[in-house]
């Protein structure tokens, strides 16, 4: 931005970084539609090996992407909400590998209660600004910690709500994705995605600009 006179000019040059909501989202959709059908049985409980290799080799590369990412682009929804997620699958999937298939673990039950109390973290940031961001963070939490129940408990009914909420997450996440894609290709909210706040300043092309205001953006104050 050009100074006053006898100021030199500044120059402000953004690196065009894509949202990476929708790889992060489609990752959810491999993951926990595999491991839904493991759980209610409409495949053998033999097939829990490939639901695991489908998130670790799959969904957890992805969501780590979507991760970095989220954070070169100071995305807090996508940075923490797909930090956690990666890890959560990442620990499911050498967990089922490692167990006979059909057996429970107490101990992947208390992380995967753990890992959706703490989603409930960008849960709670992205509602002010995506609401429908905000419901996939949610269903996910639901489905682990559901699912985190039912290998605690052994509980057959658990195991099915586990799974129906896990294809409940499953469906949200493939709309999500549909929807911020398009958002971000065709450069117009197509389908709605709840954009309240920052989130709808953002997408109209309203933000910290000025340079009172760019001093406090991550990456030029002092410390973050």
């Amino acid at each position: 931005m050009p100074g006053g006179a006898g100021e030199p000019g500044t120059r402000v040059v953004l690196r065009p970084l894509a949202t990476p909501l929708p790889l992060g989202f489609l990752g959810l959709v491999l993951a926990t539609t595999v491991f839904s059908a493991v759980q209610l049985g409409w495949i053998p409980p033999d097939q829990g090996r490939v639901a695991a290799i489908t998130a670790i080799a799959a969904t957890v590369p992805l969501q780590l992407i979507a991760s970095v990412i989220g954070f070169l682009t100071r995305d807090p929804i996508a940075a923490t909400g797909m930090g956690v997620l990666a890890g959560a699958w990442a620990v499911t999937g050498l967990a089922t590998l490692t167990t006979r298939p059909g057996a429970t673990s107490a101990g992947l039950g208390v992380l995967l209660v753990t890992a959706g109390i703490a989603l409930l973290i960008p849960v709670g940031v992205a509602l002010s600004s995506k609401v429908v961001a905000a419901a996939v963070m949610a269903s996910t939490a639901g489905r682990f910690v559901s699912t985190g129940i039912y290998e605690m408990s052994g509980s057959p009914a658990w195991k099915v709500t586990a799974g129906w909420v896990g294809l409940l997450a499953a469906v949200i996440a493939l709309y999500a994705a549909a929807a911020f894609e398009l958002e971000g290709t065709r450069e117009r909210t197509v389908l709605p995605v709840g954009r309240r706040g920052k989130g709808r300043a953002a997408m109209a092309g309203k933000g910290p600009l000025e340079p009172a205001e760019l001093v406090e953006e991550a990456g030029v104050r002092p410390q973050l």
